[in-house]
């Protein structure tokens, strides 16, 4: 079963390779999607794949890498699109 999240992360996220090791992480998975800092300091994450590695990932967001600080991670659960051909960091 494919599966979409979108995930909002906040605390020390920024400044941590926390988008870089995300993109590890999912394209392990075999994941597609993006993820981005965004201007409040948090990081964006959207993913799609089938939903046992989007839940993996999901989980793995609540902790990210090394040196980070997750102080939430909000998921919203959407529909599968299929729109993504690879996992990218977006700028």
């Amino acid at each position: 079963m494919q599966a979409r999240a979108h995930i909002v992360v906040h605390g020390v996220v920024q400044g941590v390779f926390f988008r870089y090791s995300t993109q590890r992480e999912a394209e392990g998975l075999g994941l597609t999607g993006w993820v981005r800092n965004l201007p409040d300091g948090g990081v964006e994450i959207v993913c799609e794949g089938e939903k046992d590695a989007v839940e993996k990932l999901v989980a793995w967001s609540r902790t990210g890498p090394r040196g980070a600080f997750v102080e939430t991670a909000d998921v919203s659960w959407e529909d599968h699109t299929g729109r993504f051909l690879t996992f990218e960091i977006r700028y």
